[in-house]
């Protein structure tokens, strides 16, 4: 049987739950509401949890935003704003923040971490030129780190490389990711203290940036932008109630990736919204116009 790709674990929780008709063992799960955003949050407590939902053990939170979540710029300050408030408990209290956009920038689904580090107020620098002037601010730093493709070095070793350099009290890696359900792509924003595997969410093998592999904490925060042709295929037949043969064969569209028409304008919004998200969390509360003029 053809085995659905998602980067989330809200989606593998619902998917092994459907197909076995129990809740997993090893796995805690809430949802509650916040105004009209939605939030599901995964604990993945135990060996036999990562097992049944394919993920590593660890919190995974998951907001979903309403269809008009990105409509004008105060909608979009107001998603921010619930973001940061998940966030800000994931991170240490001190010391500086490495912030690290993963994805190809040239690939439009795939350009959602380099855009939201063009969001990040980065104060690195100035708090050491001018300490009294930025006291109020947490000390951040952010890089882009590219793709293989482009750089030849794996995406693993070049944030291994500046995180040994910076030695940050944690890092925050933004991907984009993949998802089973077309109605979460551009709506959908988790957040988990397990970092990432960049790509593996659409078949790729990259290496880990988690806290064995770099020897610090990792928040990963992900917006899934693109869907498997195949998965896409499964969802329509289950909706529609047609029977699926378990010897289907997607060889034709298995290597097919679906986006959004307007991935273009979503991912700038999304990737605002993350941006925005890390400021609040980081440096504390601020107005949309402030944080724009900080950006400008």
């Amino acid at each position: 049987m053809y085995e659905r790709r998602t980067d989330l674990a809200l989606e593998s929780h619902m998917r092994f739950s459907q197909v076995s008709r129990r809740d997993p063992e090893g796995v805690r799960a809430d949802t509650y509401r916040i105004g009209d955003i939605t939030v599901d949050c995964i604990e993945i407590v135990d060996g036999q949890g990562a097992e049944a939902l394919g993920k590593p053990r660890g919190s995974y939170i998951t907001m979903t935003l309403p269809p008009d979540a990105f409509a004008d710029p105060e909608r979009l300050f107001t998603g921010a704003k619930s973001l940061a408030r998940f966030l800000s408990p994931m991170l240490p209290q001190s010391g500086d923040i490495l912030v690290v956009g993963l994805g190809n920038r040239n690939i439009t689904p795939d350009d959602l971490g380099p855009a939201a580090v063009g969001s990040v107020i980065v104060t690195r620098h100035l708090k050491s030129s001018m300490p009294g002037d930025f006291r109020a601010f947490r000390s951040v730093c952010a890089v882009t780190a590219g793709v293989l493709g482009l750089t030849g070095i794996e995406t693993a070793e070049i944030v291994r490389g500046v995180t040994e350099h910076v030695q940050p009290a944690a890092v925050i890696a933004i991907d984009a990711l993949a998802a089973m359900d077309a109605g979460r792509l551009c709506r959908t924003f988790q957040l988990t203290d397990t970092g990432i595997t960049p790509g593996s969410g659409t078949g790729g093998t990259r290496g880990a940036i988690t806290a064995e592999t770099l020897g610090v904490p990792v928040i990963a925060i992900g917006v899934p932008t693109v869907i498997d042709a195949a998965t896409l295929a499964l969802g329509a037949l289950e909706t529609a109630g047609a029977e699926t043969p378990p010897d289907i064969s997607f060889s034709e569209i298995e290597n097919l990736l679906v986006t959004p028409k307007d991935i273009d304008a979503l991912i700038s919004k999304s990737a605002r919204t993350i941006g925005f998200a890390v400021n609040l969390a980081l440096h504390g509360e601020m107005s949309l116009s402030e944080m724009e003029q900080f950006l400008s």
